[in-house]
């Protein structure tokens, strides 16, 4: 598999460099059509693609609509290499060149997403996509250009803005049969030529993951509002203003689905039948449930001063996030709800101003400075009962714990940046750096209480309150330099190439309520440093018809921040003195590979898109927390005798692997057939991603090859003015599993102050999340 991975990558890049070569003689150019030219602001001015020197991907606002994308997780389908995913209904999951980034992470983000350019949680932006100009992928480390800094990557949402000159908009609905709707809607009213307002609104639904919890008979579904409303205003050509607000609440209860032959729980009920991908089942006793209100005011305004132009943007926003869940997914204690429910108050406040000059020619420059500040308390209740295995829960012989956690969290970043650049007859040469300061506040407080059971001779009992975090690791204070460089040539106007160097870093994080006893190691990471070199080409094809473009990069990952989740610990400290815990850890790692797209009009009626990427993101001889039983020194999981080999509270292993579960190939390829009949326009679409199979060895598990191909077909009126569509997706209807646990699920149990582990509650399942089954439906668009 791996061979056919390379191969695959290595002859995509060939196909693009051959023409390009051929190409690069034709020294006469020629102005040709561009009608596909797209113009983007990846480098914070806006620039044809063709000449930005770093890999970006584009989604337009009228291709989210053309391939009815209406779920942020879809974008994935129009980037190769991009995995977005979502777990819980809770954690947006990223990942970009082969680094994943888990939200619960508590770290800066390894792809930050920035809504109309400020810095935004994934959670909120990712949960309502409509009236949107253009999404941006920018790919490499970001540690320059924009406030934040971070290593695989950066995603940019910006919505459509007001049109001074006409009233214009749009009405979408769109219906599917699995009881999917979206309605949306957008129109721009210019009340003079300075004076415009943009009115915009979704209301949406669907079964989220497809699944059914068989337990309770519910299903997963969802139900998203927001509204939009941005006023614009021109005083003059030199001076431009945006004020918007948005208004978003959502409602998921998203069901995790399991696999597996399920087991006899607790040695008396079994947590459920045997079940598969295509079974889309779920067996908790609880919901999994998460609500979203949230409130976004933006301003951003550009003042053209002559020789330079100053720029602001700042935000405040402030969202409310609850997450009640059953911990308990695999129903290894029937009957049992292992309720948790988290309110986290998400209050943010960001700004940055810009001033750059102006001239595109010669000596350029500019200078900036960004603050952003989140504050809030996250309030977590949670069961944290005591069993006594092999005895199940109706006989009543557990001691009922609540713990209450408050953390209150408390960070700010200050960071100046300044750049240079020279341009001249096709030479390009611009760098720059940025200086951070980051600062951390972090403690927790909890709260360890019991009614007791007087049927077991278990008291009641009210603990002190403890601090969940060392004292001496409560707060820290980063000062960063980050920055880069490119260098870009064109040898004509329709080949250019570059180079590119960028470095970035990312703060270290502090656990919270880790379990006692555990090292130091497995509460406080280092920070991560990252170091990135890229090459590529950039050019057009076919009289300016085709754009195509091929990168190489190679980055090395210092301390890398990776999530590790649901690994068994063991420490005399703790009462029981057994578990799982999830928690950060560093380890370095390399990344290489190579990315190439072709896509523009081969003729008047076909357009055509294809992209790949080949990256292979390894681990470099790390040594990592693991859960191995056997002490083979892999990961490995035998239900039936979790155990800690080697010294410390975890087991660890040296590995050369994957940082994520995804395929080091992917390639996506989208077209679009029209076939003009008078006033009349039919057409026919189609979107396909493609994914090798392949193991992964962070939680044992072979993945299958996935093909997902979605079709589109319809008309649109001959002046674009209505457009009815009819679909298919995941046409082949193909039931992968797209992520999944090391391991069955289990609930540990032991005797309070005994140094002997207590028998496992035994779920026999794993948690999975697996491809949305096929669905069909039907579109109509009216644009005024």
């Amino acid at each position: 598999m791996k061979k056919a991975n390379t191969l695959a990558a290595l002859l995509c890049s060939a196909a693009l460099i051959a023409p390009a070569a051929a190409l690069a003689q034709d020294a006469a150019g020629s102005e040709g059509n561009d009608v596909n030219e797209i113009v983007v602001t990846a480098t914070r001015e806006a620039r044809s693609l063709q000449s930005v020197p770093m890999t970006v991907n584009v989604a337009t606002g009228e291709q989210l609509q053309k391939f009815n994308i209406f779920d942020a997780k879809d974008v994935q389908q129009l980037a190769p290499g991009l995995e977005l995913t979502n777990t819980s209904g809770r954690n947006n999951t990223t990942t970009l060149r082969g680094v994943t980034f888990d939200p619960d992470q508590g770290t800066s983000p390894a792809v930050q997403v920035y809504y109309n350019e400020i810095p935004t949680d994934a959670q909120t932006v990712y949960t309502a996509l409509y009236d949107i100009q253009q999404i941006e992928v920018l790919r490499g480390p970001q540690g320059l250009l924009r406030g934040l800094s971070a290593p695989a990557g950066s995603i940019t949402i910006a919505t459509r803005r007001p049109n001074f000159d006409e009233i214009e908009g749009y009405a979408q609905a769109t219906a599917t049969s699995r009881a999917g709707y979206n309605v949306q809607a957008g129109v721009s009213l210019p009340f003079n030529d300075t004076l415009a307002i943009r009115v915009a609104g979704l209301v949406d639904g669907n079964r989220l993951n497809n699944v059914r919890n068989i337990t309770r008979d519910e299903r997963s579904r969802s139900r998203t509002e927001s509204a939009r409303v941005t006023l614009g205003w021109r005083p003059s050509s030199d001076f431009t203003a945006y004020l918007s607000y948005q208004y978003l609440f959502a409602d998921n209860l998203q069901n995790q689905q399991v696999v597996g032959s399920g087991a006899l729980a607790d040695g008396f009920n079994r947590s459920g039948p045997a079940l598969d991908a295509s079974d889309y089942a779920a067996v908790s006793d609880g919901r999994f449930r998460n609500q979203n209100e949230s409130h976004i005011v933006n301003l951003a305004f550009d003042y053209d001063l002559g020789p330079a132009t100053l720029s602001f943007v700042g935000a405040h926003q402030y969202s409310r996030l609850t997450a009640e869940r059953d911990l308990d997914a695999g129903n290894a204690i029937p009957d049992y709800v292992y309720a948790s429910t988290v309110r986290s108050p998400y209050k943010v406040d960001s700004a940055e101003v810009r001033l750059a000059s102006n001239n595109k020619e010669g000596f350029g420059w500019g200078v900036g400075a960004f603050y952003t500040k989140q504050t809030g308390t996250v309030v977590t209740n949670q069961r944290a009962d005591q069993f006594f295995a092999p005895l199940p829960i109706a006989f009543g012989a557990y001691v009922p714990i609540d713990t209450l956690v408050l953390t209150p969290v408390d960070t700010q970043t200050w960071s100046f940046n300044g750049n240079l650049r020279y341009r001249s007859n096709g030479f390009s040469i611009e760098g720059g750096l940025r200086y951070s300061i980051l600062k951390n506040v972090q403690t927790t407080d909890i709260f360890v209480s019991s009614p007791g059971n007087p049927a077991i001779g278990a008291p009641a009992f009210v603990l002190p309150p403890q601090q969940g975090v060392p004292a001496d690791l409560q707060r820290f204070t980063n000062k960063p330099l980050t920055g880069g460089v490119t260098v870009s040539y064109e040898f004509n106007s329709r080949l250019n190439a570059y180079f590119a160097y960028g470095h970035s870093y990312r703060a270290g994080s502090t656990g919270v309520a880790v379990p006692l006893g555990v090292s130091r190691d497995l509460i406080r990471t280092q920070p991560e440093k990252t170091d990135s070199f890229e090459v590529g080409l950039k050019g057009k094809l076919l009289d300016n018809r085709v754009n195509f473009t091929v990168a190489a990069f190679y980055q090395t990952l210092e301390n890398y921040l990776n999530r590790f989740t649901g690994i068994y610990y063991e420490s005399a400290a703790a009462s029981p003195p057994t578990g799982g815990f999830d928690f950060n850890y560093n380890g370095d790692a390399k990344i290489k590979g190579v990315e190439a797209s072709i896509d523009g009009r081969v003729n008047d009626n076909w357009d055509l898109g294809v992209s790949a990427s080949y990256v292979r993101a390894r681990y470099d001889n790390a040594v990592v927390p693991c859960n191995d039983y056997a002490g083979t020194g892999s990961p490995n999981q035998d239900a039936t005798s979790p155990a800690v080999t080697g010294p410390g509270n975890v087991s660890y292993c040296e590995t050369n692997g994957r940082l994520s579960q995804t395929p080091d190939f992917n390639l996506t390829a989208n077209t679009e057939i029209r076939f003009p009949m008078g006033q009349v326009t039919p057409f026919v679409r189609a979107l396909v991603n493609y994914r090798p199979g392949f193991y992964a060895d962070q939680v044992d598990y072979d993945y299958r090859s996935r093909t997902l191909l979605n079709i589109f077909a319809g008309f649109r009126t001959e002046d674009d003015r209505f457009e009815l569509t009819a679909f298919a997706k995941n046409v082949l209807n193909q039931k992968r599993i797209t992520n999944i646990s090391l391991g069955t699920t289990q609930f540990n149990t032991g005797i309070p102050g005994s140094p002997v582990p207590g028998l496992p509650y035994e779920s026999g399942y794993r948690t999975a999340n697996v491809t949305n089954p096929r669905e069909f439906g039907l579109t109509g668009m009216f644009r005024f």
